[in-house]
């Protein structure tokens, strides 16, 4: 057994534990990054990247059927090569995680160890049983799993998760898909854009991110629209056949039909990778799910010397906010006697479906009623989002009834990517409204709409606050 003493010890290599082992070691300290499973980040190998190449290759299949309505003629037919789409998945995902891999490899090999680390207590941890490591800090990043419910382990080895699609040597048949959270809409619009069979299953009309129902219909009704999508599936039976698996299930029109599928996806969440860490041996609170309570500010778990971040906090899984929790968490483990807490920034999420979802600021389930007002536009009549055969979307932003400030929005639409950005940046520089409709515009752009929805919010500002006057 090898002893090893070090300032700060990182737990797990993805991109909030680089980011918190080069935030620490940034400052000179002693600093090791252990690490029990392959190197390369979830976003690299699994998620961000893979899934965004699958879904290139889906928009550029599905382009052509918008053709006939600008007047182009395609003589023949477009073909799916599915081994030849996943091979290009496949290479330049392998690219991308050879990236994060240089990153790690320019790491001294003395900071780095391979292994499964547990607590001994809150100074003490050991890995594997090859070393035993003191440290003066420490930081969990160890990730999440995907979650597989009891009810589809019947599936037996047809049940995969989205890791495993990027495994594929071709695209199989059919597929159902159990989610309709973000995942399961990337990867299940993607599939049926490149031929495949899709049968999506939701729960509790939960589609996408959203909490604003209005928005949340919206969206369910436009991939209802593409693929067979249920957004409150009653599914009696999922048993593996030969060649496949059964699934039986209540249909939309009523009847109870019985479809057989290839594979079943399960795209039901994600569990953060807190077992088998002894975190019971560390005196720290945990939650429901055994996640130590921390401060956002600080990543600090309680008054402890163990500092937390990435997807396995539970709280905002995206890599953006992974790699500033790292950097947060790195630097506060470094000077452990004076914490400094650190102002977050605005949140975004973005759904790369078509059309594209995305989240900012405040979501509407987390605002107090009549505290609010909503600026809207329906973007099927924007002038742009028309020209280009998008105009599929709404958006809902949301602004401070008492002084106009933009809060958050919720919509699915056109670039909503970018829009999401541009919200995002207005509201963490805490624009108001009427700030906002003071920033250039040009025509004509898809951003016209979200102008549109500004200047709604604010005729609303403005009857509200005539309202409290003649009161």
């Amino acid at each position: 057994m090898k002893d090893l003493n070090v300032d700060v010890a990182v737990i797990g290599a993805g991109t909030a534990g680089l980011a918190a082992y080069r935030a620490a070691a940034a400052t000179g300290r002693r600093v090791v990054i252990i690490e029990g499973g392959p190197y390369g980040t979830t976003c690299a190998r699994v998620g961000c990247m893979p899934s965004k190449l699958l879904i290139a290759a889906a928009e550029a299949a599905h382009v052509v059927q918008k053709w006939p309505h600008f007047g182009l003629r395609l003589q023949g037919s477009v073909s799916v090569d599915g081994k030849a789409v996943m091979a290009r998945v496949k290479r330049e995902r392998d690219r991308f995680v050879g990236f994060v891999l240089e990153g790690v490899e320019a790491i001294p090999t003395s900071a780095k160890l391979r292994g499964h680390a547990r607590f001994l207590d809150g100074h003490h941890l050991i890995v594997d049983d090859h070393t035993r490591v003191r440290f003066g800090s420490a930081v969990i990043a160890t990730g999440s799993s995907p979650s597989l419910p009891p009810p589809l382990r019947a599936a037996g080895d047809r049940l995969i998760v989205n890791d495993d699609v990027f495994d594929w040597q071709d695209l199989p048949r059919a597929v159902a898909v159990f989610g309709a959270g973000v995942i399961g809409l990337e990867l299940g619009q993607a599939l049926h854009r490149l031929g495949v069979n899709v049968l999506m299953f939701g729960r509790n009309r939960s589609v996408g991110p959203f909490t604003d129902p209005e928005v949340r219909a919206y969206a369910t009704r436009t991939f209802q629209s593409e693929f067979y999508l249920d957004a409150t599936a009653e599914v009696r039976a999922v048993e593996q056949v030969a060649g496949g698996v059964s699934i039986r299930y209540v249909h939309q029109d009523g009847a109870e039909r019985t479809d057989t599928v290839d594979f079943v996806i399960a795209a039901t969440g994600r569990t953060p990778n807190v077992h088998n860490l002894g975190l019971e041996n560390l005196g720290i609170e945990l939650d429901g799910s055994g996640v130590p309570l921390f401060d956002r500010e600080t990543m600090r778990c309680g008054n402890s010397d163990i500092y937390i971040a990435g997807d396995v906090d539970n709280d905002v899984p995206l890599l953006h906010e992974a790699a500033d929790e790292g950097r947060i968490a790195g630097n506060n483990a470094a000077r452990n006697e004076d914490p400094q807490p650190v102002r977050r920034r605005a949140a975004i999420g973005v759904v790369f479906s078509d059309p594209q979802l995305a989240v900012v600021g405040a979501a509407f389930g987390t605002l107090k009623p009549d505290s609010f007002v909503t600026g809207e536009v329906c973007f099927e009549d924007q002038g742009r989002s028309r020209i280009m055969l998008r105009n599929k979307g709404l958006l809902h932003l949301y602004a401070e009834r008492r002084s106009g400030r933009l809060l958050g929005a919720e919509m699915i639409g056109p670039d909503a990517e970018h829009l999401a950005h541009l919200l995002a940046w207005a509201i963490q520089c805490e624009l108001t409204v009427a700030q906002a409709l003071q920033m250039p515009f040009y025509h004509p752009v898809v951003e016209e709409g979200l102008r549109t929805a500004l200047r709604d919010a604010n005729g609303k500002l403005m009857a509200a606050s005539a309202g409290a006057r003649a009161a």
